[in-house]
């Protein structure tokens, strides 16, 4: 109920109310007269009966208006309190509290307005906050990855001047190790600094009518090249009758493969290496599976692959090598393009790295 029909209403209860009891007032009155002062009213009893109406009127008049002016007024300040209240815990910084309305008159109305403000502000400062963890995170986990590789040309570069490798074939080998460890470190730098534009959305998706179906297949076709000699094997499922045209920025989307791909045999158990790809016409989208046979991951890990720098088994990962933001850049281009990216996996069967993509016009 509105703050304006309440007064309203207020204002006729404290009409209605004493009349009301003005009745019962004068109910009583006349039972007085009849039954106690035996319907003589001379006198005394005139005075006295008097006086009983007047101080009657008076009390149903001053009890009701003060009896309904509580409860207006309670309903009304209550709310006010809880919003001032609000405002001074926010004032001193603390957004972890919530306010209910109690009403649904107009103060209610601010009081609900008033909460989906505070939850708003809550959730900016949580989302703060887990970004200044991420820089923090994101810092640490840089200063790690970039130390080892020039740790190592520093170590190979001394050797080098300092006349250990004496023989040109030592030599050579020295300088490889430290091009290659240079060539880490680019690549490194090269992707952290995708993944920064990524997320601050600096990168342009130039969406296009990309056919899946024919870009996976080049790729996997060099995948196979390479994977072939040493036992391994790629797998490419698709119906020939369907359409696996997406909106997609071509250049990006395979990047996403290539990523998930490197990944998937980064961390294979098996000398037979197998990737499957499976493509999936869906209403308004088609889906994309890349599933391996590899080691798997842990239920507990599984949840945190997108996310930036995460191991889930640091020492493997140092063995590896890759600047552990291969995943998380492949989320940031999905995200990118209106799709959805998860992984499911089991341990020692390996994982699946699922993604769907709109179709044009959708």
């Amino acid at each position: 109920m509105s703050i304006k029909k309440k007064l309203i209403l207020s204002n006729i209860a404290m009409i209605l109310v004493p009349f009301a009891m003005f009745l019962l007032i004068e109910l009583i009155a006349v039972c007085m007269m009849v039954y106690v002062f035996d319907r003589r009213l001379e006198g005394e009893n005139l005075q006295l009966f008097t006086t009983i109406r007047v101080t009657g009127l008076l009390f149903a008049i001053t009890a009701s208006n003060g009896i309904i002016t509580y409860l207006v007024s309670k309903s009304i300040l209550q709310q006010v309190r809880m919003l001032t209240n609000g405002a001074k815990e926010i004032a001193q910084g603390n957004l972890a509290f919530s306010m209910k309305a109690s009403s649904n008159d107009e103060i209610g109305e601010l009081a609900s307005i008033f909460e989906h403000m505070r939850s708003k502000l809550f959730e900016a400062k949580e989302l703060q906050s887990k970004y200044e963890d991420n820089r923090t995170e994101l810092i640490a986990s840089i200063s790690h990855d970039l130390r080892t590789p020039m740790t190592s040309i520093k170590g190979y570069a001394k050797g080098i001047l300092d006349g250990v490798a004496q023989s040109p074939d030592k030599v050579e080998h020295y300088s490889r190790i430290i091009y290659m460890n240079a060539c880490s470190m680019e690549k490194m730098i090269n992707e952290l600094f995708l993944y920064s534009k990524l997320d601050l959305h600096k990168v342009p998706m130039l969406l296009e009518e990309v056919d899946l179906r024919a870009l996976l297949a080049d790729y996997l076709e060099e995948l196979g090249y390479t994977l072939e000699p040493n036992g391994g094997k790629v797998l490419f499922k698709h119906n020939p009758e369907e359409s696996y045209v997406v909106m997609a920025d071509r250049t990006q989307f395979r990047r996403v493969i290539e990523n998930i791909v490197q990944n998937s045999l980064k961390y294979m158990d098996k000398q037979a290496k197998l990737i499957e790809v499976r493509l999936l016409a869906e209403p308004g989208q088609v889906k994309i599976e890349i599933e391996d046979n590899g080691i798997g991951i842990s239920p507990e890990a599984l949840p945190h692959i997108f996310d930036s720098f995460y191991r889930a088994d640091a020492a493997r990962n140092s063995a590896t090598g890759g600047s552990g933001l291969g995943m998380a850049i492949a989320k940031q281009i999905i995200d990118a393009h209106d799709g959805r990216i998860w992984a499911t996996s089991e341990i020692g069967s390996g994982t699946t790295i699922s993604i769907c993509l709109n179709t044009p016009g959708r």
